[in-house]
C-alpha cells in the first residue's frame, strides 16, 4: 500500500463528493469522529454531517493545491494535510483553506476519518 496513493485517492473521494453530495460524506465518519470546523467542534458522524450539509452555500468546487501524508502510530493510521483553494459562488473570489485528516483503518485498504479540522486560510 502505497501511503501517498491513498491519500491522493482519498482527499479526491472526499472533495468529489463533498461538491456534488455533502450529505454521501457520512460514510467515512464513526460515532467516534470529531470534527473542527473554524474551531466549532462536532462529534460523531451525524453532527458532522449535519454541519457539513447546513454550511451557507448550495454549490462549491474544491481545488487542491497540495496533498501531505504521513504514517499514525502502530495501527496503520494516516494524517493527511490538504491546502487548496474553494470557491462557493461564480464570480466569487476562492477562498484559501487547509483541512488535516486523520484516517484510521478499517480493513485492508479501507479508512474512515477520525478527526477532521478544517480553517480558511484569511491574509
Amino acid at each position: 500500500m502505497d501511503p501517498n496513493g491513498v491519500a491522493k485517492a482519498f482527499v479526491n473521494h472526499y472533495y468529489t463528493t463533498f461538491d456534488t453530495n455533502r450529505a454521501a460524506l457520512v460514510g467515512l465518519y464513526q460515532e467516534g469522529s470529531m470534527l473542527t470546523f473554524e474551531g466549532d467542534k462536532y462529534m460523531g458522524a451525524t453532527a458532522i454531517t449535519g454541519k457539513l450539509t447546513s454550511l451557507p452555500f448550495a454549490a462549491c468546487k474544491h481545488q487542491v493545491t497540495t496533498v501531505d501524508c504521513q504514517p499514525a502510530g502502530p495501527t496503520g493510521g494516516m494524517l493527511v494535510f490538504v491546502s487548496g483553494a474553494l470557491q462557493v459562488g461564480e464570480g466569487e473570489h476562492p477562498l484559501k483553506f487547509s483541512q488535516m485528516f486523520h484516517l484510521m483503518p478499517v480493513g485492508p485498504g479501507n479508512f474512515y476519518v477520525q478527526n477532521d479540522m478544517f480553517r480558511l486560510n484569511y491574509g
